[in-house]
């Protein structure tokens, strides 16, 4: 006889605090993607088109994450930039 095996935690009646899509990241994805994979049913797999297409968001995702954070950074550069601009040009002015 073939037992099966679970590794599901026990369900709790406890409320779950959810968060907005915007708060999601790379970690929830891949978390998504595991249970996906281990939940599908073996006599009828996800399409691979499918996972590609899924993969391919994930990848232009963290792209897009990534060059949000470095336009970031460069604000912030030129924003102290600016700053020290004007600081400069009040003290060849005269004024404090």
């Amino acid at each position: 006889m073939i037992t099966p095996v679970t590794n599901q935690p026990a369900a709790s009646n406890a409320p779950v605090a959810g968060r907005g899509m915007d708060q999601l990241g790379q970690g929830d994805f891949l978390r998504l993607l595991t249970v996906q994979m281990q939940q599908q049913d073996p006599m009828d797999p996800v399409d691979n088109k499918e996972m590609l297409a899924q993969m391919a968001q994930f990848s232009s995702l963290a792209g897009v994450a990534e060059t949000n954070s470095m336009l970031e950074r460069i604000a912030e550069k030129l924003d102290q930039l600016i700053v020290s601009t004007e600081s400069a040009s009040d003290l060849r002015n005269g004024e404090n």
